[in-house]
């Protein structure tokens, strides 16, 4: 069985389904189900003599004004070279810097300062390989979850967070062929009301499902945590040689789906696009309807090499089609 070129982070490779799924092309930060396991990473250590910017405050970045260019790179933030490299190559720098952390790990204080430092929201996805959604929801991880939130609570600044992305595909534990949707709600919910008790209030918390054409038969109202647990709707969806390249035709089906049951504002939150003769225009059509929809708050390019696909910025025509369209697209400013 082959995993539909559609589906987030394998647009264009065909892969079975012992290897399916979006951990194929896998930020070099994560791990595969050891939670308590460290990858081999280059760290940067904020220096000393950096000083933090003071952001704005959470409630004002709940609802912008303006648009987030987000990166999740090789290494980052904890290791920002990739992150300077890219934005020397499109003239703008991000305003949001992603990783991914598995589940059982600690807040990661220096990325988050590194982020900030560079003038970036810090952006974690949070991957709950082990243990199971359902025992997370009875409990099981409490006194992880409220350590956790204690230190995002510490940091004091903005941070977004978002928890179990792709639920509604079937190539992780968390989402449909590993739980079910009333357990991944139950977890979600649990997890904020922690968060909560620990004063940890400084979050964004993410929504994050995979845009809905390779997974048509899977409703995403029941995935729905409700609008008082969720500030912001992750999409993720990339623009394949196989697929649509416009806007409208990756984001639109997932949008109005989602549009029958909250208005709360997107972004796209993982994204890329395939080289092909579409990928200027696919990249414009990206760009320019981020800046033109008022509800969509910016984007996530996912700037990495995997399995045979170059997703990165680096590219030439990509790197102009970017650079070109970022310059007219207003940005949120952290700084005060």
């Amino acid at each position: 069985m082959t995993r539909s070129l559609w589906a987030p982070c394998l647009a264009g490779v065909a892969v079975t389904v012992a290897l399916a799924g979006c951990g194929l092309i896998r930020a070099p930060g994560s791990t595969w189900g050891t939670p308590t396991g460290l990858a081999s990473i280059p760290r940067q250590a904020a220096t000393s003599s950096a000083k933090p910017r003071v952001v704005i405050p959470v409630s004002e970045l709940r609802d912008p004004r303006g648009k987030f260019f987000g990166l999740e790179a090789s290494g980052a933030p904890e290791d920002m070279s990739t992150v300077g490299s890219v934005a020397a190559g499109v003239g703008v720098d991000p305003n949001l810097i992603g990783q991914y952390l598995s589940w059982g790990r600690p807040f990661d204080t220096m990325a988050a300062t590194n982020a900030l430092n560079s003038g970036a929201l810090y952006y974690m996805v949070w991957e709950p390989f082990s243990p199971s959604v359902a025992s997370i929801a009875n409990g099981a991880s409490d006194a992880y979850i409220t350590r956790f939130a204690r230190a995002v609570h510490a940091f004091g600044e903005p941070v977004a967070i978002s928890f179990g992305h792709e639920m509604n595909g079937n190539w992780y534990p968390w989402g449909t062929a590993g739980t079910t949707a009333a357990n991944f709600v139950a977890a979600w919910r649990h997890i904020h009301d922690l968060f909560d008790a620990a004063h940890a209030t400084n979050v964004i918390w993410v929504w994050n499902p995979n845009i809905i054409n390779p997974v048509p038969g899977v409703p995403l109202e029941p995935l729905w945590p409700g609008g008082s647990y969720v500030d912001w709707i992750g999409l993720t969806g990339y623009f394949a040689v196989t697929g649509p390249h416009t806007f409208d035709g990756v984001y639109g089906p997932t949008m109005t789906e989602i549009r029958q049951f909250t208005t709360k504002p997107f972004i796209i939150a993982e994204t890329a696009v395939e080289t092909s003769s579409n990928q200027r225009s696919s990249v414009s059509s990206l760009i320019g309807s981020v800046k033109d929809n008022s509800d969509v708050l910016g984007f996530v390019w996912f700037d990495y090499y995997k399995n045979g696909v170059d997703w990165s910025l680096d590219r030439p025509r990509v790197r102009a089609a970017a650079a070109g369209a970022l310059s007219a697209m207003p940005l949120v400013r952290l700084g005060q």
